[in-house]
């Protein structure tokens, strides 16, 4: 066992630091983990690893005090580097990895990672479900579903393990290296832990950074990545140059159609991309076109991404909550564009812009509903393109929206930022717009 006898030290309690301290502790390691809260739900978390093994310290215990007899650290994504939890483990030179580093030091299956801003739950889904109904053995998890330690844990020889992986994730590396690097996109995000967007992109590129010739990048057209090491293959809905571009709705490579996206269930530019990449994974792996087609019919994307949740007198609501950024919100605006659309926007205020939407917007929208924390500064934002109106909740904003929709077109929820304000997370906030849709239409 690589890691028998050594002491091992994991930050966070949550699902990826269990993850790591069970996998740690099954390689014969001493594990124990470290968080600075102390909430009951903590607690208990704590008296269940206590039981097995681990030794847990919380709240003002949280941070170490002894980091100098640690042999490894082992970083939570959810942790910036900079904060005090890991101040001691940095002033001792203690090895500080991330989840990811960690179970791939212990990984024999060849592995597909996905990063990028937007689309990267759907597109690891694709990819798994194809692999697996051409033959393969797979695995998916990362940043969405299981952490990719509990995935090692298994004990189970995958053929492949396909992951999603969080800019937060990837500043943690150090020899990770997928076979397979899928860039998705990019677009500026979670600037309240990065400096800039350029420190926010840096993180994200370190998916490529230990590849060489015998890998593949799949990255997307419009970002123009340059003097990758892997062989390169482009996909892009916008771009007729990339490798696989967009026809009608007919995903084209060296002119040959390899899939029809109308005879799928997924809807949008956004989603012909996610079916883009996922091909040309599949492709890369030495599969036919009819066996990726297949596999690709009764696909389902997960909710809240551009979910038709319901029509009714000659109006579509959709639910696009998991818009957290403003390139989501222009993606679904742009996927929409061949109807009225009365767009509904809004949440936290992440002091990000809504002005580089403005010309979408324009171009595309009928109506604006906003609200949430940022809708004044929204409205400022898009002035210029079209009136704005306010809401005090969901139920006003789809009521308005109805409305202003008037029996015809798109009534499309993509918020174009997160839902902290006045939700927990993106799919109470998705759900709450069904829920006050249901109650206007029945």
């Amino acid at each position: 066992m690589k890691y028998k006898e050594k002491i091992i030290a994991v930050l966070g309690c949550g699902k990826s630091g269990i993850a790591a301290s069970r996998l740690a502790l099954s390689e014969g390691a001493r594990v124990k983990l470290f968080d600075t809260g102390n909430s009951e739900e903590l607690q208990k978390k704590a008296l269940i690893l206590r039981n097995e093994g681990i030794s847990v310290a919380l709240g003002e215990e949280g941070v170490c005090k002894d980091s100098t007899s640690y042999d490894l650290v082992i970083l939570s994504p959810g942790i910036s580097l900079e904060w005090e939890i890991v101040k001691p483990f940095k002033a001792s030179g203690i090895k500080i990895v991330g989840e990811i580093e960690f179970a791939f030091s212990l990984c024999d299956s060849e592995i597909v990672g996905v990063t990028g801003t937007n689309g990267k739950t759907t597109t690891v889904e694709l990819i798994g479900k194809i692999l697996e109904e051409c033959g393969e053995t797979v695995a998916i998890g990362g940043n969405h579903g299981r952490p990719f330690a509990d995935i090692i844990n298994d004990k189970i020889s995958y053929s492949t393990i396909v992951l999603e992986l969080s800019s937060f994730q990837l500043e943690t590396i150090n020899e990770f290296c997928p076979n397979i690097a899928v860039w998705m996109n990019f677009a500026p995000d979670h600037l309240d832990r990065y400096q800039s967007v350029d420190d926010y992109r840096s993180a994200k590129m370190q998916i490529f950074v230990n590849q060489n010739e015998g890998d593949w990048a799949v990255v997307n057209g419009i970002d123009k990545l340059n003097n990758l090491r892997a062989k390169t293959v482009t996909f892009s809905a916008y771009d007729e140059l990339s490798d696989y571009c967009l026809r009608g709705s007919k995903i084209i490579s060296d002119g040959e159609t390899l899939v029809d996206q109308s005879m799928t269930k997924l809807r949008g530019l956004h989603n012909a991309e996610n079916l883009m990449a996922a091909t040309a994974v599949a492709k890369i792996r030495g599969y036919k076109n009819e066996q990726i087609l297949n596999a690709t019919l009764d696909y389902q994307a997960p909710p809240h991404r551009c979910e038709l949740i319901a029509e009714s007198q000659g109006v579509q609501f959709i639910n696009d909550s998991k818009a957290t950024n403003i390139h989501a919100m222009i993606s679904a605006i742009n996927s929409f564009s061949d109807h009225e659309i009365v767009l509904v926007a809004g949440g936290k205020n992440k002091g990000i812009s809504y002005a580089e939407a403005a010309e979408v917007v324009s171009k595309n929208v009928n109506s604006v509903v906003l609200f949430g924390e940022n809708k004044f500064q929204v409205s400022k934002d898009l002035e210029s393109s079209l009136r704005c109106h306010l809401a005090k909740d969901m139920d006003e904003a789809v009521r308005t929206a109805v409305g202003l929709a008037d029996g015809s077109g798109v009534v499309l929820f993509s918020p174009g930022t997160s839902s902290f304000d006045m939700f927990k997370g993106y799919e109470g906030r998705g759900d709450a717009f069904k829920n006050s849709v249901t109650k206007l239409i029945i």
